[in-house]
């Protein structure tokens, strides 16, 4: 871009015209004589005209307060909008509503809400929850005006008016152009609810917006941060909007990222346990959105997480603007938000496809009974932990009883392998005919393990998304949503942070006892090529539980430690009380006596490797 230079020339001109302005204006002001009787006259008009044949434009410019000079110089300024800036309401005023979870203040100038604070909850630091305070958030609508003037609501001077209907609260923010020409925000807060009904609507401004140019609507918000670990809260603050009537997309990953899609009804502003919705009944043709991380570096006790941006067009309907809307401000509460029926139980992260179904239908409902009925959270995750336990139990013997069976078929395994050593194929052969015959497969113990994973997923998404748990306490965790600190290093580690929790560390060690019972017989068996290393996966699992979930959720360490603990019960009992290793021999002898019906597949399968080993001895010859 070419460099602007300075103008000596222009300059000049600016000081010319500036002169000649002033010589203007002192030639043209009145006289004392003059004065006087303007002064008499307007004392007169001003207070309490009620003359029916004045005309209606005399009476707009002797409205109280709309002084006649200091509306001249608005208009030149702001055009029509000039009238609003030479109202008594154009002052840094702000108007207050409250219900008993919510507390809005709302600025004269934007007209929209310059704090937001939630009354029952408090941050980490028992600092109460605001939202929004001291500018991080901003509602502005760009549009442009007949007469060539681009203006910004945020920038204009609105009028309150606060009125109830029953037990409702409501404020009227009207941004006029005359007393019956306004651009209006209306906001209704209701009792006991998080969500308010938020209009904008425009009266007589068709010959005012210019429909040539698009009007939009901006919203930003940096959000506060509300947790301990800043890291964790970071990690689930996101973007979300919905989009093509029920589609659902979200951003917030990344340190910069934007999307664009159509039809957009709702935005959510998301920071881990509170949210900021804005919600539409006419879709948004369009929608732009932003999200950009604000935290570079975790060690530093940062304000902020993210800042949020949305933009989004807004169409005239008969040269006037006509739009239903709502704010949500409160909690990112799963139950709170589903009972909208607004489709903002996608807001919480409680997984995709079967995991989500999980957690809908099965945890939430049964860990919210279990916490109603039981007096500690804490107590509630461990019970919840040992019906879940039991119920897959099934699972766990049916794994542990291939494992068995896998344990004693390791010598005739063993002997095929030295038989075979030159011959992988023959090898292969005559090991998967032992399986058949006695009635055991390999896969059979990874089967039910595969049947867990949606289980354990599920519970991974539901416990730092389970607002129930935030700031309840147990033993020696004070936040079963934040994470446990026994102890506080003087140094930072990357990735495990400068404390020390003591959930992660008991779990780690419950993974690493189960691993080497359930590891460790397979860890007995030669080494196969191609497999991976099973002795560095029973040590990597509970490093990776070590180090990562030293800043996780101490409620899900804790369902880690209390899940491991019971499946060690559980495998103690099988194999002690239940199965009996020697029976398992005699069986599986029995069996292979026994003509065994293969299977479609099984026979097939064997074909295959019978024609394989034919094409390999005759290339041979």
């Amino acid at each position: 871009m070419e460099e602007k230079k300075f103008d000596v020339q222009s300059l000049i001109g600016f000081i010319l015209i500036g002169g000649i302005l002033l010589w203007m204006l002192y030639t043209n002001s009145p006289s004392e004589a003059e004065v006087e009787p303007q002064q008499e006259t307007e004392q007169v008009e001003v207070p309490g005209n009620t003359d029916s044949n004045q005309p209606p434009q005399q009476q707009e410019t002797q409205t109280p307060g709309a002084d006649s000079t200091a509306l001249s110089q608005a208009r030149e300024r702001l055009g029509a909008f000039g009238y609003s800036a030479s109202l008594p309401s154009a002052t840094e005023n702000t108007t207050t509503i409250s219900n008993d979870v919510l507390e809005l203040k709302i600025d004269n100038k934007g007209g929209y809400i310059s704090e937001a604070r939630l009354t029952n909850f408090k941050t980490f630091d028992s600092i109460p929850v605001y939202l929004i305070k001291d500018g991080n958030a901003s509602f502005n609508i760009n549009f442009t005006t007949t007469d060539g003037r681009t203006l910004d609501t945020e920038n204009l001077y609105f009028e309150p008016e606060v009125t109830q209907s029953g037990d409702n609260q409501i404020i009227s923010m009207k941004l006029k152009v005359a007393e019956n020409e306004f651009l209006e925000y209306r906001y209704v807060l209701k009792p006991g609810e998080y969500m308010l009904d938020f209009s904008i609507r425009s009266q007589g401004l068709s010959n005012v917006f210019s429909s040539s140019r698009d009007i939009n609507m901006d919203w930003q918000l940096k959000g506060y941060r509300h947790a301990k670990s800043i890291s964790y809260e970071n990690q689930y603050t996101e973007l979300i909007y919905e989009y093509d009537d029920g589609d659902d997309d979200y951003l917030g990953g990344g340190d910069s990222e934007e999307q664009e899609d159509e039809n957009v009804t709702y935005v959510a502003f998301k920071q881990h346990f509170f949210t900021s919705i804005l919600l539409t009944d006419t879709p948004f043709t369009r929608g732009k959105f932003n999200s950009q991380n604000l935290v570079q570096d975790e060690e530093v006790d940062t304000v902020y997480t993210k800042n949020f941006a949305a933009q989004m067009p807004l169409e005239l309907n008969g040269g006037e603007l006509n739009y239903n809307m709502n704010w949500y401000y409160g909690p990112t509460d799963y139950t709170i938000l589903n009972n909208y029926d607004r489709n903002l139980d996608e807001i919480v992260p409680l997984g995709w496809g079967i995991f989500g179904w999980i957690n809908k239908y099965v945890f939430i409902p049964f860990f919210s009974f279990l916490s109603g009925v039981l007096p500690s959270y804490g107590i509630a995750i461990i019970v919840m932990t040992i019906v879940v336990r039991i119920v897959l139990s099934p699972v766990t013997y049916k794994s542990y009883l291939s494992q068995a069976k896998m344990k004693v078929l390791r010598p005739e395994i063993n002997e095929l392998n030295e038989k075979y050593k030159d011959n992988a194929m023959k090898k292969q052969q005559e090991t998967m005919k032992l399986y058949s015959k006695a009635g055991a497969s390999p896969m059979s113990g990874c089967l039910p393990a595969l049947m867990q994973i949606p289980v354990f997923y599920a519970l991974f998404q539901f416990f730092p998304s389970a607002f129930q748990l935030r700031q309840k306490g147990f033993l020696w965790a004070d936040d079963l949503s934040s994470y446990d600190t026994i102890a506080e290093l003087p140094f930072h580690i990357p990735f495990y942070g400068d404390h020390v929790s003591l959930f992660p560390i008991l779990a780690s060690i419950a993974i690493f006892v189960y691993m080497m019972m359930t590891t460790g017989q397979s860890m007995q068996q030669a080494q196969q090529p191609g497999m991976p290393n099973m002795k560095f996966i029973m040590y990597l699992s509970p490093l990776f539980m070590l180090v990562f979930f030293n800043n996780f959720a101490s409620g899900l360490s804790l369902y880690y430690f209390t899940s491991n603990l019971i499946t060690i019960g559980i495998m103690l009992v099988i194999k002690y009380v239940i199965i009996d290793e020697d029976k398992i021999h005699a069986k599986i002898q029995e069996n292979k006596k026994k003509p065994k019906k293969q299977n479609k597949f099984t026979r097939k399968m064997q074909e295959m490797m019978e024609q394989a080993e034919q094409q390999q001895k005759q290339k041979k010859k």
